[in-house]
Formats: structure tokens, C-alpha cells, sequence
């Protein structure tokens, strides 16, 4: 040993972790230096025997090895433990024999004595080298291996803390916390007392523990209560609800048992057992496990219960083991118990009716054992007769669980039950029923229960202190909400561990921390468990705790370390106190009080800090700091005499007396002289005898640095704390305060007080992280204040803004008062706080020293980071971080430093300038910055005795005036200098939304300073409320220019169209511009864009009805202030117009549906308006009379010419004046009764006229008389053709000619779609213009749905997209523009965001309103026919406009010379195969048809089929007779020549390619492909896909014939038109009239001589031939 040691002064190699020795205090003590390879992280230390963790993981024992099979030769040399070779170890723990190591994966080995199970490994009594413990937890399936972050080891047990934050613990006595009934507990088991609690740290006496854990936040308190086994998922409880009380069962049985443990296997055979008889809710309790195994009860090895009750009961009255633990008779007999209950003895049956009797007063309890069925019965089902024969009996798990479920469930139900305030005790008591009977203590109403000792009896009842006050009760209450995860005894019979958490304490699941999550936290309680002979355990009393206590008096007090020698405790706080409790024999304790058995503060002289704590078996080791950087070593308790280690265990004690009698320990702590040799120590720790301290050599200064920044913090928190219980706290507490203050400045007090506070624990939490970093790592990496700086500074910032509000506000000279009385006339405590060296400070001078004390903590901040800056290379990255966070702290200093300036010259202005227009100015936020009382500012044109005052502050702009003044709120103010050019005047252009002012300057010094503040302080103003900044780098003087567009929301207060309206948007230069919300104060809301102040571009407009209570709404186009554009109108009264606006009147083309609900609407209107009337062409559907009409508006009346359909089939068109018929008129009835002549009215004739009978009969004369209602004639009766066998010259009417011609309607939609172009007129523009219209119209349309994208398709966007790319539209047609062309309408016109999409839109809606329900009537169709060609018509006038290089209508492209056709897809569907002419006709119909048709189909193909309703009819029927004859009779009945018969036609069915003889009964086989080809007529729509479909149909036949004759052949038509009449039948085409009449009606006119031409002129030939065919 003597080559290992050296004296500590001497240098050695190594600079980290060196290990120095000693034992007790005396002067000559010096340490020794022990040697090690590496530098040593962590020591642990045994009654004779040490354990050392060096960097690298490995381990190193010395002292006295007792179960190593070799001692060693030099037992003082430290022996490297070999087994751990290969394993990382990061943490070490030494019992009193034992000790344990934990490897880097959370693996634990254990080695040393075993003898009671220590080392958790069975079967040996001791572990000679270390050996793997596996701590499985068996609630997960499969079971898991626990990791664990460290251990600690006492004298007969072990206990480990998990990577979960949960303690399992091993090996024998109460102090392991389990519900264990058998010792020593091998295996290692979770407390369950803890589960779902943040263990932040765990300490071992020789007998009892100690953890620390972090207190429960908000977030844990809504943990839904466990009530359903965990095994068969049935219901625990069971609740039945009687008039007066509850009845709560817990009678739930698992069917799936419960396992036994091996010990309970060992039990001998079954004895008689005594059933107890419990109350009806809970019939028996067998005290017997089911065993998994054998199934047959086994019970526990009862004795006579009379045996020993009676002396348990007085020795342990309250549950409360006696100081032995091992030869307990409870022990030994303790068979099967149910888990959750400790294995302790309970009170005599007396105790229990007594309680019982005060709970239910009117209730008998009687001695038998049966007991009363209700009361309170039912919660204690075992009361009535409680025999011993069960030691720890199910009464305590009963009155636990069920009182857990009544905490839970029934709290409402404690009125009735007469126990307002069992609640006190449920939380604390109840969740530990170990404590027997007595833990549900008391009910305070009545007096408390007296047990034999009551007062012993209150103090150990693990309620723990009853004395505490009720508030505190109801905090745990709080704090503790699950109380037992409620599973029933019956369920847990099972001595081993429980399968599940017999109780968790608190919610599972790990609380979150404080505010921020990586700090520390300093909310922690101390819990105790254990032996507490010597008051160690710090509840006040000598009794044991079987399971985990929180010390109640060490809450709130921040401890953030706890320590444990072999008889008594140890706890740091964060403000580097010392708490000690137990045995102070050799006053380890470090006060003179003889042993304490509550927590109380060891005596250390004033400012000495103490951070580390290690305590042995009769002393304690503080490091402390002191006044220097360097730490200070104390020693607290036993003198060690050199050469008395070997004395014997007996001539100990007797030394031990002798010393007390001789004074050889310490009264309070002492200073180790020697301490200073040792340089920076980082650790102390304890154990036997011995002392051992770690220390480091100060490198580079590093150390050193470390040591003064963990230093300072600890000062200052301290220093904070300080002031925060002798100022701020009292100065809260005074009554006189708020009348002293007033409103606002004691809410900003408070809040003052509030910042103060978080200020305060944020430094606390820091030190307590420093600490941490200095016993453990000493790093830079791990310094919280470079990577969570921001807190830092943002905590300072905002608590130093308060401040200021609080000054600026008068708020120190209010409270000088108020603190003068308090303090008294000489405040040295206040100075003393302050550090203040005047003489005689004034009070407000002395409060606000006080309250900006923190802010200078930050240069010293800024200072120890540069100082371990320094520590560093320049290059390094940890050199960059310090030296950033420096400057941001020294940044932040120097800042704030001016918000301190800002504030005390905002402070002296309101001082100075008292008066009530400055009162109301005065608000906490508002700072001043510049005000011209010195005239330097004035307005220009101001009266000569007028007052003018400018005053700038942060957020404003006041213009002050002999009574007035005006507030400029600066988001909403720009400035502008007016350039000088020589004329000597200094100017300010001041523009504010409503006023524009310029202010004269004295001087260029002055204007400049005057510019630079207002623009500086509005740039500010604008980055307080977080809005776009000009990106300013701090510390730049360049001059600040605040964007001329900005964010803002301001009221206007002029009168006008704005009064009391509320702007919230965009802004530039004074005026709103760009997206915003304008709100006026009677209800009108406008939403969208604005441009130079006024409603611009798209907007939405709310307005309230006030008659009908309801809003108006319109959505869509504004201008200049007025709706103007596209938009859509909802009134209130639920009428909506959709359309154009003008000038906020409904102009141009628009549709207005009236009526409650769009969709029963009365009445729709389409058509054109003027200045908010309908003027103009115009569809009007009267829904109610069933009456549409088409026609023209003035004035909205009808005017003018128009048409009347009914839905009776009348027809009528004429003249209309003053919205009636009147005039000129048709009238036509269903039945083709017609009236030519005058009218005076609707449907009423008046005047001369013509009536014709549908037999064309007529009446010619004067009419008189409504329609329909007898009608008044004179006149003549004619019968024409009465002789005459040429019936067709009938006198048919001619309809059309008195209605609005197609070219005149719809003009309002068409002059929109040119507006859009650009032109005023249509074909009056410029052509680029339009494109460019067309560009900006596509864009800003896309902006607009980028917004919204759910409003469109994929497709869409891609339509939009390809859209964008704008074909060429000069230079000359050729085939190939003409293509690109009509693609580009074709995509155009599929886009109702392309103009020409928008009109296509526009057309087929109006076509549709028009031709649509009523105005589905044949008469209309002549007029619907006409309005298609219109629309071409026009379409095509645009489309020319836009590619001006296109041919008139009819119009010649010449064909390129190569031949185009294989270019072009064969059968193009849209235009007409190529004529011979070489070249290809321009014609709208062949461009826009295909567009146009397939929307206008519908409609317009119903108008066919009820023209040629009848004929259609006739040749239906001719048909439907001619198929059904066979192929080739119909074939010869048609004069088919027999050459064209098929033979046989191929058949698909058998083998391909195979033929089938065509029959005498063959039906549609022949022809058929021809026959499938033309059905397809009907699926197209334009007349060239038609034509198309006869082409090929024709083709087919030709094919046919081909092969037939198998040679080419050219047709005369009179072979061609019988077949082709074949095909035409059995196509059996529904509506053929139709589709001829439609063909004929839209064909192209440039198609009908050609090819095309005669073979429609076949078709149609063929459907005349059908309707004549007579069949013979």
C-alpha cells in the first residue's frame, strides 16, 4: 500500500478524478492520495470495504473482501474486479457487504454477502465475484428485462432504479418497501407504492430507504381509475344504490386464478382453518390461495388465534413493526396474504368496533360474527369478527380497496354516510394499507379514534402527520388520484408478487416535467421507508414504514439530493441547505438537538453553500462553497482514533460511550483544514469510517471556470430567493397595498411578482444542473445555458418589460409607503438585499436597486463564459458557442439597459408633465421617445397663437392642442421628408389614414433627428406586433426605412362613408391596399382586396337586414368602391341574383331567382339589366302559373315583342306593352287551334282576327273574351277545300315572325365576353390587347383557386396549364394552325376561366333555361334551331378577332401539296372528310359545333322528338312490323336483287373463320356489321359525326357486297337503295325523324352537294319510304 499512497500535496501524473483518503477531523489528518491508471468517475463505500468506477468502465475494489475465496496480500491495494472485463460500467453502489455494478445497457451485477438475499441471486450466501441479476417485469407479455440507471445498496437489501424511473428493490426487511411476506425476497420486485412516479434518485441506510421523487404535475391528475381486472376484464366493483347509502361489492372472482410463488409451495400440509363469516356483500374470505397447480386450498400455517394476539397487538398497536424485523412471529407464519397488504399485525377487534361505532353512529356492531347488513358494513367486510388467524388479515386490503372505490366513485354519497372528512384521509392513508386498520384513521368531525398511545398512533398511522394542516391534506389529495388501481382481494390472494400492480399510487406513465422539459426540476418530495428506531425515516416518530412515506415537512422545500448513513438521512436543497434527521450519536447530524426524528437544518455558518452530501456509518462529509472559487470540505460526527480499526465489534461500543463521554465528535460541522491542498473536489462520499474525495487539477483554467459559473448560480439563486421571501412576499401579503397602489399597478405587481418568481426558479433549476455537471461529467458539451440560451434571455426580457411598465406607471413611489411601514423607518435589510453602498438610499431608489438586481447576473454570465472561452482553441467549435452566448448575454445586457433608460425618462416625463390629458396618455407598455416642448417641431400653416405639441412614443404619435390632442397609432403612420431645395424650410410630410400634415423643423439636426425617431419607431412598432420587418442587422445605425406596405388594423373616426369603421389588412402609403377586412359598426363586413383605399378586385359584402333581421351577402367583383363585375347577391329575403354588376347595380347579363329556398323557387329570370332593372331580351319561368317568356324588358315590364309558352301547351308570340299582351299577337293551342289578330290583354282577345280550326276551318271577324272562357265573336265562318279534292292548300300559320329574331337575343352575355377582350364594341379592339386580357384573366383566376385548391380538378389545372401557352395567332392558316386552333378552342371552351369558356357557359345555361320544362315545346323548335346558328355565328366573329388571319365563313384553306390525309387521324370526328376541291372550307359550324352541341344537346334533340312526334310514330310501327320477318324474306319483299343475298355468313361461335349457311329462318344475320354501325347514330351529336356514321354504314355494306361477289363493283342507286333500306330497318333507330331533321336543320352548308350530301339524301329517302311502306 505505502507505493500506492502518497501524501495529497505532491503532484502526480493525472489531472481528472483524483482519489484522496481519510478518516475523521482531527488537525493531523491528512489525506492520502490513492494511485489509480485512470481517472476515478465514482466511489461507493462499505463498512469495510470500497468500490471505485474509473474512466473506461471498469471497477476496482479494496478493503476487506470477506467473500473473495483468496484475500488479498495488500487488502488496502485496489483489486480490479476481472469479471467486469468487457462490460462498460457506469455506475457503482457498496452496502454494508455487498456491491453492485451497472453496465452501460441497464444490466446489474451484484457480488459480496448474500446471506439475506442482497444480492438477489438464490441459493448462495455469499457472490464472490460479480455476477448478472436480471430484474424482469412480468406485467408485460412476454416478460421484459428491466434496464436500470443506478443502485444503492444498505445493509440487507438492495434497490435499483429503472431507465422507467420506478424502484425495484431485493433482499430482506421492510425496508425493501414490497408487499413481500417471506424474506429474503430473491428476485427482484417493483415498489409498487411508487409505480407511475418519477424517481429522480434513491439512497440506502443500514436498515432504511430513502427516494427522491419528482412531485406530480396537472397533467396527472385525469387518470381514468382502473375497474376491471386486468385478467379476465370483468368488473371489480359493483355498486348498488340504496335510499340512504351504497353498497359497494367487491365480490368479483377471477376464473383465471392466480399463480402461486415456489415458497408457497413449500408450505406444510393444510391445517384447519378458520373461516371468518363477513358481511352479505362478501359472503365468505377463505383465507386460502387457489393454487394453479394442485387446486386444492392451501392454508396458511395458522396458529390457535388466541395464541399471540394478544401480545402482537399491544407491541406493534398501529401496524408499526417492532425493531427487529427478522424474528417478528408475524413473519414466520405468514402463509398466504392478500398482496397489497404488508405483512403487519392490525389492532384488536375493540379498535375496530370502536371505529366502526363512530363511523356508523346509529349502527350496533356486535360481538358475533355476523354483522349488520348496510351502514358501512359493506365497505368492511371482515369487521365484525376479525381473528388472528390471518396476520396481515384482509381487512386492510378491504378497507383499502373498498374506501379507494368510495374515493373514487362515491365521493358524493360521504354526506349521508356521516365521514365528510374520511377524504382527509383516503389519499394519504388509505393507498397504504400497510399501516393495518388504523390507516384510515379518524374521522375529524368526531374525535379522532384513540388507539393505546393516540398520539404514537397519529404520528406512524401512515396518514403520516395528522397535525398537518387540512390544505395540505387536500394537496396530496390532489396530488394523488388513483389512490389503489382497484383490484379486489379475492383476485389477489397470492403471497408472491402480485401478477398486477396491487395499487399504483399515481397515474401510470411518467409525468411531465416543468416548463422545460430539459432543467432539472426542483418540485420533489422525499419519501421514507424502512426501520426508524433512530427517527431516520423523518415522520416525526420511531416506528417502522413497510412501504414508501412522503415526508411532509420537506415538500416545497426543492431538494434536489438525498443521502443516507447507516442510522440517519440527508437532504440538499436547492438553495444549498442541509436537512438531517436520525441517529446524531456522534452529532453526524450536524446539529446539537439529540437524534431528530424529523428533517431539520444542519448548523452551517453563514454564507457557506453546501452542493454534495455523503454520509458513513457514524459521520457526514458536506462540500460546501465558501467565500473563494475553490470548494470547502466539512465534517460532521465520530472522531477516528488512528490503530483503533481492529478493536473488536463489543470493545466498539463500549468506545463508542467512552467517546461520547469524552467529546470525541463534532457539535457542528467542521472545516478539514487540508481541504484547500486538494484543489477543485467535485465529489465527496462515505462510508464506515471512511472519507474519500475526488478533485481535479485546475487545466487550462477550465476547471476552475466550471467551479466559479456553478458557484455564481448557486449564489444567486440563493440571493433571489432571498428577495423573493423577504421583499416580494411580504410586500404582496400587506393589506394597505392595493389602495396604495391602484388597479393597474398592482396587477402589474402581481404579475411583476409572477416573472420574478419563474426568473427565480429558472436560476435554480440551472445551478441544480450545474451542480449535476460538476459531480458528474464537467463539460462544456452539457451546459444548458448555451443550447437553451433563448429562455435565458427571453425570461430576462420579458421580466425586465414588466418591470419597466411597473416603473414607468409610478409603481416604486406608490410602494415606498407601503414599505416604510413595513420595513420601518431604517431599512438595512432592504440595503443589505440591494448590496447598496450609499448612505441613506431613498426607499424608491432602495425597491428599484432591488427589482433590477437580477438584470446585472447577466455580465457575469456574459464574463464566465468568456472566461471558459478562453479555455479553448480559437477554432474549436466549443470556443465558437461560448463566445456566441456571451455576446448574446452581454447583448441582452446592454439592451436592456437602455429599456431601463427608456423607462425612467418615460417615468420623469409624466412626472414632470402632470395634468389630465398626460393621464390619459399614461399606459404601462408606452414609452417615450422624443416630444417638442422645446419648439423644435411645429405645424406648418398653424394660427400664430396656437398650441401645437408633438410627442412620440413607442406606439403612437400625439399631436397635443390647447384642450385636444390626437393619437397617431404609428402601424398606421408614414413619414416622408420634403426635399429643402433652398428654400430654407425643414419639412415633414406626415401622412395618416384620414390626415396629412406637414411639420416644420428648426433645424436639419432637428428634422433629421425628428425622421430617423419616427421611422425607427415605427419600424419597432411593426416588429412588436410580429409583421414584415425591413431586415435591419442589430447594432447597424443605417437609417431605418419602414416598408411603405404593411400590415396594420386602425378605425376610422371621420365622418363619411367610413365613420366607426374597423380596418384590418394591408395598407400602403396611408391608404388600405391588397387583402383586408373592413367592419362597420352597424353590421356591414367587406372581406377581400382593396386598391388606393377603396373595395377593389374580389371581395365578399355582409349587410344586415334589420326588417328581416337576416344578412344580405354578395360575393364577387368590385371597383373603385363599388360592386362591379361578376358577382353573386343573396338578399335577405332569399332572392339571389347571379351576374353582372355596375356601379353596385345589377347591369349587364344576369339571372335573379326569387322565392323562400333556391331550389322551389317561385320564379327564375335570365336575361339582360340596365342600371339595376331588366331591360333588354330576357327568359322569364313563372313557376307558379306554369308560364315561361322570351322576349324583350323595359323597365321590368315586358315590352315589346316576345313569346308565351304554358305548360297547358298554349303558344302565343306577338306584342307585349306594359307586361301585357296587347297588340298583335299568334295564339296556338295544343291541339293546333290557332288565333291570329289583337290583343288587350294576357290571353285576352280584343279586336279583328282570325281563328283556325285544326280541320282548317276559320272564323274571321272581331273577337271579344278571355281565352279558354267563351269567347265574344262577330264575324264570318269559313270551310275551305269543301269542293276542293286538293286538301294541302291549307292556310298554315307562319310562326316566327313576330318574335325576337335569334341575332338580337343574348346580347348582353356576348358584349361581356368582348369586354373581357379589351373592345367596346364587338370587333373594336386591339388583338394583342385581347390576349393579353385572355393571359391575365387565366393567372390571376389560378392565384385564385391556388388559395382554394379544393375547388379544382386535376384535369382542370392541367386544362388551365396548357392554356397558358398561347398559340400563334399571325400569320397565314395553314391545315396545321387550323388544327392548333380548334384544339385550342376545344380546351378553351372547357374552362369557364377562359373567357371563351365563360361565354360557352354563359350561352348553355341560357339555352337550357330557355328550351328547358316549359319551354320544352314543339312550336319553339324553328327558334332554337336558329339561336344555335346565332351563337356560331357570333362565336366565330370572336374567334376571327382573336386569330384574324382566319377565312370568312365559307372561307377557302388550301390544302398543302403533300398529302395531309395521312397527318390527319382518319375519320376525324370533328370536321368533314376532305372534299375533291383541293382545300378545305372554313365554316363555324365545322369549328364550334363540337363544341357547342354535346352541352346544347339535350334540350334541343327533345324539341325534335316532339316536332315529328307523329310521323316518328308511323314509322315506329312500320318497323316494329317489318322485323319480324326472317332475313331473307325481308330481303325479297324489299326487291333486294338475289346477287347481294348473303350465302352464309361467319360465324364467331364454332371456329374462328368458319361459315354458317344462312336459312330460310336466319334472322338478323345479315348485314349485320352495317346494321351495328349505323345505330351509332344515335351516340353522336353533331351532324358531321352523323354524316360520319351513314359514310361508314355505307362502307360496311360495300364490304359486304365485296366479298360476296368477289370483285370490285360500283352501285347504281337502284341496286344500293333497297339494301341500304334492309339495314336502315333492322337497325330499328328510335327517333330517326329526329335525327334526319336535326342533320338537315345544322349540316354544313359546303357538305350538302358532295358525297356526304347524297348519302343523307338516301337516309332521309329511306325513313319517307318506311313510313309509306304497305306491306302485302
Amino acid at each position: 500500500m505505502e507505493t500506492q499512497r502518497k501524501s495529497s500535496g505532491d503532484e502526480g501524473e493525472g489531472e481528472r478524478g483524483l482519489l484522496h483518503t481519510w478518516k475523521g477531523y482531527s488537525c493531523s489528518v491528512t489525506p492520502e492520495r490513492v494511485l489509480l491508471p485512470r481517472p476515478v468517475l465514482q466511489v461507493a463505500l462499505g463498512t469495510r470495504h470500497g468500490v471505485l468506477l474509473v474512466e473506461g468502465g471498469q471497477v476496482y475494489s479494496f478493503g476487506e473482501l470477506s467473500w473473495k475465496q483468496s484475500q488479498p496480500p495488500e487488502p488496502e491495494k485496489p483489486a480490479l474486479e476481472s469479471a467486469l472485463s468487457g462490460q462498460r460500467v457506469v455506475s457503482i453502489a457498496a452496502g454494508s457487504f455487498h456491491s453492485g455494478a451497472v453496465t452501460e445497457d441497464g444490466g446489474v451485477h451484484m457480488w459480496g454477502d448474500n446471506s439475506s438475499g442482497q444480492c438477489g441471486l438464490s441459493g448462495l450466501s455469499t457472490v464472490p465475484n460479480p455476477t448478472p441479476v436480471a430484474l424482469l417485469d412480468s406485467d408485460a407479455t412476454p416478460p421484459q428485462t428491466v434496464p436500470v440507471l443506478e443502485l444503492a445498496c444498505g445493509g440487507k437489501h438492495t434497490l435499483a432504479l429503472s431507465v422507467q424511473r420506478e424502484v425495484w428493490a431485493w433482499g430482506s426487511g421492510c425496508q425493501l418497501g414490497l408487499n413481500a411476506t417471506i424474506f429474503p425476497v430473491w428476485k427482484p420486485q417493483k415498489v409498487e407504492h411508487l409505480a407511475g412516479r418519477y424517481v429522480l434518485q434513491l439512497a440506502c441506510g443500514a436498515s432504511h430507504s430513502l427516494a427522491l421523487v419528482r412531485c406530480l404535475g396537472p397533467q396527472d391528475l385525469q387518470r381514468p381509475p382502473v375497474d376491471k381486472c386486468r385478467q379476465c376484464n370483468q368488473l371489480l366493483y359493483t355498486m348498488t344504490d340504496k335510499e340512504d347509502h351504497v353498497i359497494i361489492s367487491d365480490g368479483h372472482y377471477c376464473p383465471l386464478g392466480v399463480e402461486l410463488t415456489e415458497d408457497e409451495g413449500l408450505l406444510d400440509a393444510p391445517a384447519p382453518v378458520q373461516v371468518l363469516k363477513t358481511s352479505p356483500s362478501e359472503p365468505v374470505l377463505p383465507s386460502h390461495t387457489s393454487t394453479s397447480n394442485s387446486g386444492s386450498p392451501v392454508p396458511p400455517k395458522g396458529a390457535d388465534p388466541s395464541s399471540d394476539a394478544s401480545q402482537e397487538d399491544s407491541a406493534l398497536a398501529n401496524g408499526a413493526l417492532p425493531a427487529s424485523d427478522s424474528d417478528s412471529s408475524a413473519q414466520s407464519k405468514s402463509g398466504a396474504v392478500v398482496p397489497g397488504v404488508k405483512n403487519s399485525p392490525y389492532p384488536d377487534e375493540q379498535a375496530v368496533k370502536d371505529y366502526l361505532k363512530k363511523l356508523t353512529d346509529n349502527t350496533q356492531v356486535e360481538q358475533t360474527a355476523k354483522t349488520t347488513p348496510g351502514g358501512l358494513h359493506s365497505l368492511l367486510p371482515a369487521a365484525g369478527a376479525l381473528t388472528s388467524s390471518t396476520p396481515g388479515s384482509s381487512i386492510n386490503s378491504l378497507v383499502a380497496s373498498c374506501a379507494s372505490a368510495v374515493g373514487e366513485r362515491v365521493a358524493s354519497t360521504y354526506e349521508a354516510l356521516s365521514i365528510k372528512k374520511m377524504m382527509n384521509y383516503l389519499p394519504s392513508g388509505v393507498p397504504r394499507p400497510g399501516g393495518a386498520a388504523a390507516s384510515v384513521a379518524g374521522d375529524n368531525t368526531t374525535e379522532r379514534v384513540r388507539l393505546e398511545d393516540s398520539t404514537q398512533a397519529k404520528k406512524s398511522s401512515s396518514t403520516g402527520d395528522i397535525r398537518e394542516e387540512e390544505a395540505e391534506s387536500l394537496r396530496r389529495r390532489l396530488s394523488l388520484p388513483g389512490l389503489l388501481s382497484q383490484v379486489s382481494p379475492r383476485l389477489l390472494r397470492k403471497a408472491g408478487r402480485p401478477r398486477m400492480r396491487a395499487f399504483a399510487l399515481t397515474p401510470l406513465g411518467v409525468a411531465v416535467p416543468e416548463a422545460q422539459e430539459v432543467f432539472p426540476t426542483l418540485q420533489t418530495e422525499v419519501w421514507s421507508w424502512g426501520h426508524g428506531e433512530h427517527g431516520q425515516l423523518g415522520h416525526g416518530d420511531s416506528l417502522a414504514r413497510l412501504q414508501p412515506l412522503c415526508i411532509k415537512s420537506l415538500n416545497n422545500r426543492e431538494v434536489v439530493r438525498v443521502a443516507a448513513g447507516a442510522h440517519h438521512s440527508l437532504a440538499v436543497t436547492a438553495q444549498s441547505q442541509v436537512f438531517s434527521w436520525g441517529s446524531n450519536s456522534c452529532g453526524q447530524l450536524g446539529h446539537m438537538e439529540s437524534p431528530s426524528t424529523v428533517p431539520r437544518l444542519a448548523k452551517m455558518s453563514e454564507g457557506i453553500r453546501v452542493w454534495d452530501v455523503s454520509a458513513g456509518e457514524r459521520h457526514t462529509v458536506l462540500l460546501a462553497d465558501g467565500d473563494c472559487i475553490q470548494p470547502i470540505i466539512y465534517y460532521s460526527g465520530q472522531q477516528v482514533k488512528e490503530g483503533a480499526e481492529e478493536s473488536s465489534a463489543k470493545e466498539k461500543e463500549e468506545e463508542e460511550e467512552e467517546q461520547q463521554r469524552a467529546g470525541g465528535y463534532t457539535q457542528q460541522p467542521v472545516l478539514l483544514p487540508f481541504c484547500m491542498n486538494l484543489r477543485y473536489v467535485s465529489n465527496v462520499f462515505a462510508g464506515g469510517q471512511l472519507c474519500v474525495a475526488l478533485s481535479d487539477r485546475n487545466v487550462m483554467g477550465f476547471i476552475a471556470s466550471l467551479h466559479e459559473l456553478a458557484s455564481a448560480e448557486r449564489k444567486f439563486y440563493c440571493k433571489l430567493c432571498n428577495i423573493k421571501t423577504q421583499l416580494i412576499r411580504p410586500l404582496l401579503e400587506l393589506e394597505s397595498l392595493s389602495s396604495a397602489l391602484g388597479q393597474v399597478p398592482l396587477g402589474l405587481l402581481q404579475t411583476l411578482a409572477g416573472r420574478f418568481s419563474l426568473l427565480c426558479h429558472l436560476t435554480g433549476q440551472h445551478a441544480a444542473s450545474l451542480t449535476a455537471n460538476l459531480r458528474r461529467g464537467r463539460d462544456v458539451k452539457s451546459l444548458l445555458i448555451l443550447d437553451h440560451g433563448d429562455i435565458f434571455l427571453d425570461s430576462y426580457n420579458e421580466y425586465c418589460t414588466v418591470l419597466g411598465n411597473f416603473q414607468v406607471m409610478g409603481g416604486f413611489q406608490s410602494l415606498t409607503k407601503p414599505s416604510l411601514d413595513f420595513f420601518g423607518k431604517s431599512p438595512e435589510l432592504l440595503q443589505k438585499l440591494s448590496e447598496c453602498s450609499e448612505e441613506n438610499p431613498a426607499m424608491a431608489d432602495l425597491l428599484v436597486a432591488l427589482f433590477y438586481l437580477p438584470t446585472r447576473h447577466l455580465h457575469e454570465y456574459g464574463r464566465l463564459l468568456l472566461k471558459l472561452a478562453t479555455c479553448f482553441e480559437v477554432c474549436s467549435n466549443d470556443y465558437q458557442k461560448l463566445q456566441d452566448s456571451c455576446s448574446k448575454f452581454e447583448a441582452l445586457a446592454l439592451q436592456l439597459k437602455r429599456k431601463k433608460k427608456e423607462a425612467d425618462y418615460t417615468f420623469n416625463f409624466w412626472k414632470n408633465f402632470p395634468g389630465k390629458m398626460t393621464d390619459s396618455l399614461r399606459k404601462p407598455q408606452r414609452r417615450l421617445i422624443c416630444e417638442s416642448s422645446n419648439k423644435a417641431l411645429t405645424l406648418q400653416n398653424a394660427g400664430r397663437f396656437s398650441v401645437n405639441w408633438f410627442i412620440l412614443f413607442n406606439d403612437a404619435l400625439v399631436h397635443a392642442q390647447f384642450s385636444t390632442h390626437h393619437v397617431f397609432p404609428l402601424a398606421t403612420l408614414w413619414v416622408e421628408p420634403i426635399p429643402e431645395e433652398n428654400t430654407g424650410i425643414y419639412g415633414l410630410k406626415v401622412i395618416t389614414p384620414e390626415e396629412t400634415f406637414t411639420l416644420l423643423a428648426a433645424s436639419p439636426m432637428e428634422k433629421a433627428k425628428w425622421l430617423r425617431s419616427i421611422n425607427q419607431a415605427v419600424d419597432q412598432a411593426m416588429c412588436g406586433a410580429g409583421q414584415d420587418v425591413a431586415s435591419v442587422s442589430s447594432g447597424s445605425s443605417q437609417k431605418l426605412e419602414p416598408p411603405i406596405s404593411r400590415t396594420a388594423s386602425y378605425t376610422f373616426y371621420k365622418d363619411g362613408r367610413l365613420k366607426d369603421a374597423k380596418y384590418e389588412g394591408r395598407w400602403l402609403a396611408g391608404k388600405p391596399n391588397g387583402r383586408g377586412v373592413l367592419k362597420w359598426s352597424d353590421g356591414r363586413i367587406y372581406t377581400g382586396s382593396f386598391k388606393n383605399g377603396l373595395e377593389d378586385g374580389y371581395g365578399e359584402f355582409v349587410a344586415p337586414n334589420k326588417t328581416l333581421n337576416k344578412n344580405d351577402h354578395y360575393q364577387g367583383h368590385w371597383k373603385d368602391g363599388k360592386m362591379h363585375g361578376l358577382g353573386t347577391y343573396r338578399y335577405a329575403s332569399g332572392e339571389v341574383y347571379d351576374g353582372s354588376f355596375q356601379d353596385s347595380m345589377r347591369h349587364g347579363h344576369g339571372m335573379l331567382r326569387s322565392g323562400k329556398l333556391n331550389t322551389s323557387s317561385p320564379s327564375v329570370f335570365i336575361g339582360q339589366w340596365l342600371q339595376d332593372k331588366k331591360t333588354g331580351y330576357g327568359v322569364f319561368d313563372d313557376i307558379t302559373k306554369g308560364e315561361k317568356f322570351m322576349g324583350m324588358w323595359q323597365d321590368h315590364l315586358r315590352q315589346g315583342t316576345g313569346v308565351v309558352v304554358t305548360q297547358f301547351g298554349l303558344y302565343y308570340e306577338g306584342a307585349f306593352k306594359d307586361n301585357k299582351m296587347m297588340g298583335t299577337g299568334i295564339l296556338l293551342s295544343e291541339d293546333d287551334t290557332t288565333y291570329e289578330g289583337e290583343f288587350s290583354d294576357d290571353w285576352t282577345l280584343n279586336g279583328k282576327g282570325v281563328l283556325t280550326m285544326p280541320n282548317s276551318d276559320y272564323l274571321e271577324g272581331s273577337f271579344n273574351g278571355e281565352w279558354g272562357s267563351g269567347l265574344k265573336v262577330s264575324g264570318s265562318y269559313f270551310k275551305p277545300h269543301l269542293f276542293d279534292t286538293d286538301k294541302d292548300k291549307t292556310r298554315a300559320v307562319k310562326l316566327g315572325r313576330l318574335c325576337v329574331c335569334a341575332e338580337d337575343k343574348w346580347h348582353a352575355v356576348f358584349e361581356e365576353c368582348w369586354s373581357q377582350l379589351g373592345c367596346e364594341a364587338p370587333g373594336r379592339g386591339e388583338n394583342w390587347k385581347a390576349w393579353e386580357n385572355i393571359a391575365v384573366a387565366l393567372t390571376t383566376s389560378r392565384r385564385h383557386i391556388k388559395d382554394s385548391p379544393e375547388m379544382m380538378s386535376r384535369s382542370h389545372s392541367r386544362t388551365l396549364e396548357s392554356l397558358e401557352f398561347i398559340p400563334q395567332h399571325v400569320g397565314p392558316i395553314t391545315m396545321e394552325r387550323y388544327h392548333t386552333i380548334r384544339l385550342y378552342l376545344i380546351k378553351a371552351c372547357d374552362t369557364p376561366l377562359h373567357p371563351l369558356g365563360r361565354l360557352v357557359e354563359t350561352l348553355v345555361a341560357v339555352y337550357r333555361m330557355t328550351y328547358v320544362g316549359v319551354g320544352a315545346n314543339r312550336r319553339l323548335l324553328p327558334q332554337a334551331v336558329n339561336e344555335i346558328k346565332s351563337y356560331l355565328n357570333r362565336i366565330y366573329q370572336i374567334v376571327r378577332f382573336l386569330f384574324s388571319d382566319l377565312p370568312e365563313e365559307g372561307g377557302l384553306i388550301p390544302e398543302p401539296t403533300t398529302n395531309l390525309q395521312d397527318k390527319k387521324d382518319p375519320g376525324s370526328a370533328d370536321a368533314p372528310p376532305d372534299s375533291p376541291k383541293p382545300g378545305r372550307v372554313v365554316s363555324s359550324s365545322a369549328l364550334l359545333l363540337p363544341v357547342l352541341l354535346p352541352r346544347l344537346y339535350p334540350p334541343l334533340f327533345t324539341l325534335y322528338a316532339l316536332d315529328k312526334e307523329k310521323e316518328d310514330d308511323v314509322y315506329w310501327d312500320c318497323v316494329l312490323r317489318l322485323n319480324k320477318q326472317p332475313d331473307l324474306a325481308l330481303l325479297a319483299f324489299l326487291g333486294v336483287q338475289q346477287k347481294f343475298w348473303p350465302v352464309s355468313i361467319p360465324v364467331s361461335l364454332p371456329v374462328l373463320g368458319e361459315k354458317q349457311q344462312v336459312l330460310s329462318s336466319t334472322k338478323d344475320a345479315c348485314f349485320a356489321s352495317a346494321v351495328e354501325t349505323l345505330q351509332q347514330i344515335s351516340t353522336t351529336f353533331t351532324p358531321s359525326d352523323k354524316l360520319q356514321v351513314i359514310q361508314l354504314t355505307f362502307e360496311e355494306i360495300t364490304r359486304e357486297v365485296q366479298s360476296l361477289l368477289k370483285q370490285d363493283f360500283l352501285w347504281s342507286m337502284d341496286e344500293l337503295f333497297p339494301v341500304f333500306l334492309y339495314v336502315v330497318l333492322r337497325a330499328r333507330i328510335r327517333n330517326l325523324g329526329s335525327e334526319v331533321s336535326l342533320i338537315e336543320d345544322l349540316m354544313d352548308p359546303c357538305v350538302q352537294h358532295g358525297e356526304h350530301g347524297i348519302m343523307f339524301t338516301t337516309l332521309k329517302a329511306c325513313y319517307y319510304q318506311i313510313q309509306h311502306e304497305k306491306i302485302t
